[in-house]
C-alpha cells in the first residue's frame, strides 16, 4: 500500500477507532499476558470470555449497553475465579474450566430462549473491531489507561506476587490482595478485547505476544516491554492484512502472532 492509499484508509472513522481500542487492548494484553504465563493462570482469558459471552447475551436479549453489563459481571467472576483457585482443594486450570463451561451453556440458552443465534451474538464470539461505535471507544480508553495506570502503581507488589508469592506473603505482602488486583486488570482487558478478537480468540491476545518475548528476553521488565511491542506490532500487521484480504481481523491478528512465535 502507498502512503496515499494508507491515509485514504486512515480517513475512515471505524478504521481510526478500531487502531484507538486495538493498541489499547495489545498494551493491557500484554503487560498482563506476562504475568498470567508466568503464574500458570494464561487458560484464565479464555474462562472471563465465556463469561462475557454469557453476559453479552443477557445484554442484548434485553437491550443493554453490552459493555456496561459485561464489565462487572467480567471483573465478580475473575474475583470468584482467583478466590476458588487459591484454595488447597480446586487448582486455577478446574476453576477456569468450571466458569467457562457454566457461562458458555448459560449464554447459549439466553440466546436462544430471547432471539436466538443472532448476528450480534456471533460478533462477539468472533471479533468485529471495524464495528466499534464511539461509545465504545470512549469507554474502551478510560478502562484501558486505568489498566496501565494501576500496573504500574502496583508494579513491585505484581512483580513479587509473580515470581515467589510465598516469600512476598513471608515479608508482609498482602499477596491475595494483589491477585485480586491482577484479576481485576485482567477482566478489564477480556471485557476490552472481546469485541476486537472475540470471546474464541482473546486468549490468544494474552498468551502468544508474552511467549515470544520470553523467547529473547530474561529480565522480566525487558519482557514485558518487547512484549507490548510485539502485541502492537501483530495487530498492526493483522489488521493490515485483514483489510486488504477481507478476511476476520482476529484470526489475521492470531496467525501474525504465531508465525513470530516461530520466528523467535
Amino acid at each position: 500500500m502507498t502512503f496515499h492509499e494508507i491515509w485514504e484508509v486512515l480517513s475512515y472513522p471505524f478504521v481510526t477507532r478500531a487502531l484507538i481500542v486495538g493498541v489499547m487492548v495489545s498494551l493491557c494484553a500484554s503487560i498482563l499476558g506476562v504475568i498470567l504465563v508466568l503464574k500458570r493462570y494464561s487458560l484464565i482469558g479464555h474462562g472471563l470470555s465465556e463469561v462475557g459471552f454469557a453476559a453479552l447475551s443477557v445484554a442484548l436479549a434485553f437491550n443493554l449497553p453490552p459493555l456496561y453489563v459485561s464489565t462487572p459481571l467480567v471483573i465478580a467472576a475473575s474475583f470468584v475465579i482467583m478466590f476458588v483457585s487459591q484454595r488447597r482443594r480446586v487448582g486455577g486450570d478446574v476453576a477456569i474450566g468450571i466458569a467457562a463451561s457454566a457461562a458458555l451453556a448459560f449464554g447459549v440458552l439466553v440466546t436462544a430462549l430471547t432471539r436466538g443465534m443472532n448476528l450480534d451474538v456471533c460478533s462477539y464470539m468472533f471479533g468485529s473491531i471495524l464495528a466499534m461505535s464511539a461509545d465504545d471507544v470512549r469507554l474502551s480508553v478510560i478502562l484501558g489507561i486505568s489498566v496501565v495506570l494501576l500496573f504500574i502503581l502496583f508494579y513491585n507488589r505484581i512483580f513479587a506476587v509473580t515470581f515467589d508469592e510465598p516469600f512476598a506473603s513471608a515479608t508482609g505482602t498482602r499477596t491475595r490482595l494483589y491477585n485480586m488486583i491482577i484479576a481485576f486488570l485482567t477482566a478489564i482487558t477480556i471485557v476490552l478485547g472481546m469485541r476486537m478478537m472475540g470471546a474464541l480468540l482473546i486468549s490468544s491476545l494474552i498468551v502468544f505476544p508474552s511467549l515470544t518475548a520470553m523467547q529473547l528476553c530474561r529480565q522480566f521488565k525487558t519482557t514485558i516491554i518487547l512484549s507490548a511491542v510485539f502485541s502492537v506490532a501483530t495487530f498492526m500487521a493483522g489488521l493490515t492484512i485483514s483489510y486488504m484480504g477481507s478476511i476476520p481481523t482476529g484470526a489475521s491478528i492470531v496467525v501474525t502472532d504465531i508465525v513470530l512465535l516461530f520466528i523467535a
